[in-house]
């Protein structure tokens, strides 16, 4: 599957299993519990393994008691997957649109950024945030995404590569069409 480059090839679409990623960080689409769930969090619990789960209740403990605030994000190890750190995030769940959830949605985005270059991160890739479950509109989410990577990366040297990778071609292809693209 072939992938396209976007913003002077700083920003990668994609498709494939995000757990495999051989980056620095992958996001995990967490729930606020950050004690696994389906989709995305699930498979990377999954391939993580125990470690991840062991950070996140620390991290319930110390920082987050009542949950990770949908729009946050908190970086982890990635346990036995091949990148280093997971960071979490959680996406607003879909309400119409009149309830903030694309601020919330960009503050996914923009969050796990800033936490990858806190980090010093080179590579970071995201899953389709609050479009499964959660149910955001796919063509919505992406001009949000587009516009907030794109604003990132105009001030911003790390990460250098900023992978979107989606479950399928046809998401993929939602995306590109959304953004014009």
């Amino acid at each position: 599957m072939s992938n396209k480059e976007l913003l002077n090839g700083r920003l990668i679409v994609t498709t494939g299993d995000i757990t495999s990623m051989k980056v620095d960080a992958v996001v995990n689409a967490a729930n606020s519990s950050l004690m696994g769930g389906g989709g995305v969090d699930g498979a990377i619990h999954r391939a993580g393994g125990p470690a991840i789960l062991q950070e996140c209740r620390e991290i319930r403990k110390t920082i987050y008691p009542e949950g990770l605030p949908a729009g946050d994000a908190v970086p982890t190890t990635a346990g036995s997957m091949p990148a280093e750190y997971v960071i979490h995030t959680v996406g607003p769940v879909w309400h119409g649109g009149s309830s903030g959830e694309a601020d919330k949605l960009a503050d996914c985005y923009r969050r796990s950024l800033e936490e990858a270059e806190k980090l010093n991160l080179h590579s970071i890739a995201f899953p389709a945030i609050s479009t499964g479950i959660y149910g955001y509109p796919r063509e919505k989410a992406a001009k949000i995404v587009y516009d907030t990577v794109s604003d990132f990366i105009k001030s911003n040297e790390l990460p250098e590569k900023i992978y979107l990778v989606f479950y399928s071609i046809n998401d993929k292809n939602i995306f590109l069409a959304a953004i014009g693209k």
